[in-house]
């Protein structure tokens, strides 16, 4: 019988014991946190109040010295001496509140608040025991910092303030680590009793506390005198003052994971510059200003760190809540706009990267046609014939267009896919060629991580051999350690030829920059960017983006809903604030040739393709290498001329011991026709020598530009409801000629020198037949259509 009775009482003791040890939740504290972003360097920049209405911050701060030695020295002076509870404390409590007859002192250590914290309960006998109880189980698990730490991070500082970083901020505008002793006295005897005490109630107790405390602190040597005198004076805070409101947007896209990133955590440490970050808001609130009286309410930046392929900067949007037309709380970061002619580069970086033309190779600018879609180039003209390198400076869209004819949609369509660009949602056919000049819908988020990353693989060209790295194609890093989570990666990943890449950029740099015409040149010695602006149809978006080997901008500018406005162009609203930017950041080296992915070729300086024996002036320059033939000059023919070298003869008329035999650049007759009217130095054909021409006579000397073969001409009504005309254009090689025009076997009229007529036939298919005084002639196929399809 006594071992059992033993046996029960070691029983129970056992459970007893078990109770105890499992009677401290694993996780004391199950309140809500304020969601907060921090820089790289620990620094607030936003927050956002927790669900349950407190500014309370997460911990995970170091507890200053400052604040230790002051709640230790305030409210549990032999804290580092006991195991949760004071004995001699609680004895004294007692006396006192028997003496006063109230409850003046409650005897509670600090292990022992922790509990009453995590509890809320209310303050009973029997809670105090097992606030007791549970403060030694405590004990047993906690370290002395550990305690600390989860009392500074939940003790009430007054109204809705809760924890200390979160009352630092409040009250003082900064961290806990940077206050004063007058500060951090303030701040800790608000917990003791936060309603009656606090900034904004009862200063003048809240002072006379505080100054006891100090003068606590100076008793037990634990400050100087000269620093209690300077505490002394130092006032307490008026009330509590808004927290830095720097990256609001930010904030709101990783809690709404629209940067493929989910936040694992409620105090979040980026890789933001926090003086960046505010001198970026500042130049963008600056340039917002300037032009809201123009309707331009929203402004976006975003500045990535290369080689770290880290978010510098974010600011999704100007901040004025107070004006709801502004629409503040859109980030425009991620949001998915027209991006314009930003595209461009990557499709002129990919027709190098296959050898489908080289750097300076001649492409078309004249009126162009593809399936009742005419493109044109913004200031409405055309030069003929443009070097590949200059029409992507002077964002020309016609030979962008007709570059992405060649190169194939579906083809550019996918290389922007595994390049990254994954909001094209919709199939190639849907977009068309249109595609190139921001058919489609980007994001800033993702353009900038397809140049960062492609700047970044030319910087590792060299210390990666030449290999292609698949780790340098990533999006932005914006959180640092484990606070989030990627939840979309990209699936495929498309390689450039470095060769390729570091061209498209030399192509970039050659951009005249906004009000530095005159000092272009001083500038581009001084600092190297590649740039592209990029305007969406209809003056709704605005674009600029600019790199350097250790860094990229990226600027939006436009409405949120969508609205356009006169003059919102990327040159001239978007590309100053690029620039603005630019000059806040280090300078950097400019990218190495990539001297393995080139080759060495001599072309034709004419027509930037490779050189022919045909082609009279060449030049040896470096070209992106290519598995497939790169372009031959096609331009350059052998002609025959007579004695005197003012007329084309042949054996018919002319002995070939008289004849001359030259190589002539000859363009086609469209492209010849603005081509010589831009520039100055273009040698047309010289004509046949009377009663001389050969029967090998080429029959291109003309050439419809409007309308195209088998084409819809749409022919809308006048104003006044008359019918309106469509203007029919022809470019022939001899200006002088007579051509004659006819529709459907109708003599139309003649022209000479500039052949242009209009007509207004009806709905329907007609036949266009052009001939010439010498009998050259052209038939062309087109089809009316006078009322549009609804």
């Amino acid at each position: 019988m006594k071992i059992n009775k033993k046996l029960a009482a070691g029983l129970l003791f056992i459970f007893l014991l078990l109770c105890f040890w499992f009677s401290l939740p694993k996780k004391l504290f199950k309140t809500p946190y304020a969601t907060v972003l921090l820089d790289k360097k620990g620094q607030l920049l936003q927050a956002r109040i927790a669900s349950d209405g407190q500014w309370r911050f997460e911990p995970s701060y170091a507890i200053p010295e400052k604040f230790e030695k002051a709640i230790v020295c305030f409210e549990d002076k032999r804290f580092f001496k006991h195991l949760g509870f004071d004995p001699l404390a609680f004895a004294r409590a007692i006396y006192l509140n028997l003496k006063s007859g109230a409850v003046v002192s409650g005897g509670s250590t600090l292990s022992m608040q922790v509990i009453r914290m995590s509890r809320q309960k209310p303050r009973t006998f029997f809670e105090k025991i097992i606030e007791i109880l549970l403060a030694f189980r405590l004990e047993l698990s906690y370290s002395k910092k550990e305690i600390l730490q989860l009392y500074a991070s939940h003790a009430p500082f007054g109204g809705n303030v809760v924890g200390l970083q979160a009352a630092a901020w409040r009250y003082f505008g900064r961290e806990a680590e940077q206050l004063s002793w007058g500060e951090i006295c303030s701040l800790a005897v608000l917990p003791n009793s936060p309603s009656l005490v606090r900034p904004d109630k009862n200063r003048k107790a809240l002072l006379d506390k505080r100054n006891k405390l100090l003068n606590k602190l100076l008793q037990t040597s634990q400050i100087s005198a000269e620093t209690h005198l300077l505490s002394l004076l130092e006032p307490i805070p008026q009330k509590p003052i808004p927290l830095p409101n720097l990256a609001p947007n930010l904030l709101s896209s990783l809690s709404e994971s629209s940067l493929q990133i989910s936040l694992t955590q409620a105090l979040v440490q980026t890789t933001l510059s926090k003086e960046l970050q505010i001198q970026t808001n500042e130049i963008l609130e600056l340039h917002h200003q300037k032009l809201k009286g123009n309707g331009v309410n929203n402004f976006a930046a975003l500045i990535l760190d290369i080689e770290k392929n880290e978010v510098l900067a974010y600011v999704g949007n100007v901040f004025h809540p107070e004006d709801a037309a502004i629409e503040s709380y859109v980030d425009m970061i991620p949001a998915k706009r027209s991006p314009g002619s930003t595209l461009k580069p990557l499709l002129y970086a990919a027709m190098l990267h296959d050898g489908l033309l080289l750097p300076k190779s001649l492409l078309a600018d004249i009126p162009t046609q593809v399936a009742g879609y005419m493109p044109q180039n913004f200031n409405l003209s055309y030069d003929g014939a443009v070097p590949a390198d200059i029409a992507l400076a002077r964002s020309l869209n016609v030979p962008a267009v007709r570059m992405l004819q060649h190169y194939r949609t579906e083809r550019f369509y996918d290389l922007l896919n595994r390049l990254g660009i994954q909001s094209l949602n919709k199939g190639p056919s849907h977009y068309g060629l249109s595609l190139i000049l921001g058919g489609g819908e980007n994001s800033m988020w993702e353009i900038s991580s397809v140049y960062a990353s492609l700047a970044r693989q030319l910087n590792h060209f060299g210390s990666n051999s030449g290999r292609f790295e698949p780790k340098d194609f990533a999006y932005p890093k914006v959180l640092k350690g484990n606070a989030a989570k990627a939840i979309e990666t990209k699936s495929s990943i498309a390689s450039l030829n470095a060769g390729a890449i570091w061209q498209m950029f030399e192509a970039m740099q050659d951009l005249v920059r906004p009000g530095e015409e005159e000092n272009w040149s001083q500038f581009i010695s001084s600092r190297r960017v590649a740039w592209k602006t990029g305007t969406s149809f209809g003056f709704r978006d605005a674009w600029a983006i600019g790199l350097t080997p250790g860094y990229l901008v990226c600027v939006w500018a436009g409405n949120a809903d969508g609205e356009g406005r006169p003059g919102l162009t990327g040159v001239q609203v978007a590309a100053p604030v690029l620039f603005d930017l630019i000059k806040l950041l280090p300078r950097t080296p400019w990218f190495e040739k990539p001297f393995d992915n080139l080759n060495k070729q001599i072309i034709c300086r004419q027509s930037g393709n490779k050189s022919t024996e045909f082609c009279t002036y060449a030049d040896t320059v470096w070209v992106p290498k290519s598995k497939a033939p790169q372009p031959n000059c096609n331009y350059h023919q052998r002609i025959h001329l007579d004695k005197s070298g003012r007329y084309r003869v042949s054996s018919n008329c002319e002995s070939p011991s008289y004849m001359q035999h030259v190589s002539w650049f000859v363009l086609p007759p469209a492209m010849e026709w603005y081509f010589k009217n831009k520039t100055s130095d273009y040698k047309p054909l010289p004509p046949w020598k009377p009663g001389c021409k050969s029967e090998e006579e080429p029959t291109n000397m003309m050439e419809i530009i409007y309308p195209k073969r088998l084409s819809s001409l749409y022919i809308p009504k006048e104003i006044d409801g008359q019918e309106g005309k469509a203007i029919i254009e022809l470019a022939h090689r001899n200006r002088n000629v007579k051509v004659f025009w006819y529709l459907n076997g109708t003599y139309l009229g003649t022209t000479k020198e500039f052949h242009q007529l209009g007509i207004s036939p009806p709905a329907g298919k007609h036949l266009l037949l052009v001939e010439d005084e010498n009998g050259e002639r052209i038939e062309l196929p087109f089809e009316v259509v006078r009322n549009l399809p609804k």
